[in-house]
Order: C-alpha cells, then sequence, then structure tokens
C-alpha cells in the first residue's frame, strides 16, 4: 500500500511538536503557531550572512567554516554589545562583575547607552 506524502509543512510540525511531548521533551524556544516561532534563531543568521557571508567568499568548505567559527565564537559571542548588558559586550560585562566582585567597596561606574544607531 502506498502512502500519500505528507504536503503540509504544518502537519509536520504538529507532528514533531506530538513526538516532543511524548518523549517529556520541551521545545527550546517558541511553539507551534506563535509568532515567535525561531525568532531569535532568524534573528542570528539574519546577522551572519550581512556581516560575514554576503561581502566575503572562501576558497574552501574548511575555510569557510573556521571564517564562521572564529566569528561566533571569537566575536559574536564575546565583544559584540548586548543591551541587556547595560550596552557591554559579554567580556565587558564579565570583567565588570569579576572587578565587583573583588572591589566590592569601590562605586560601580554605569557606561552610558551610546547615541545614534549602533
Amino acid at each position: 500500500m502506498l502512502r500519500r506524502p505528507v504536503e503540509s509543512a504544518n502537519y509536520t510540525s504538529f507532528r514533531f511538536t506530538e513526538r516532543l511531548q511524548d518523549n517529556g521533551i520541551l521545545p527550546s524556544m517558541g511553539s507551534v503557531g506563535d509568532s515567535y516561532d525561531n525568532a531569535l534563531m532568524e534573528n542570528f543568521w539574519s546577522t551572519l550572512k550581512i556581516e560575514l557571508v554576503y561581502c566575503t567568499s572562501w576558497r574552501t568548505r574548511d575555510e569557510a567554516e573556521n571564517a564562521i567559527f572564529a566569528y561566533i565564537d571569537g566575536w559574536y559571542n564575546t565583544r559584540r554589545i548586548q543591551k541587556g548588558l547595560g550596552y557591554l559586550s559579554p567580556d565587558e560585562y564579565e570583567t565588570a562583575w569579576h572587578t565587583r566582585q573583588h572591589n566590592p567597596a569601590e562605586p560601580t561606574v554605569a557606561t552610558p547607552a551610546p547615541a545614534g544607531s549602533r
């Protein structure tokens, strides 16, 4: 007996959600049908493409993989400023946190939000 192929992506996503629930697994972000499903990753991939992929070409797959790894681990995750960290990079925020732990009597210097678009 031949089975009809699944024609709807929605059906697939609902089945995937059911499968997670059957195994006691919670999805990592978003839920089926809401407007924020995968919004964080969509934003990340967009940024990666604009800042690295569209303006660079590589001769080999290894070169591309190394460049993407360097971008993510060497710059995006450590030096990119983040609003949730008071417009500091994760490295700056962590350094400030450790400084406060070792010198709790020193006043905390507030970093102003950058002016203009950044």
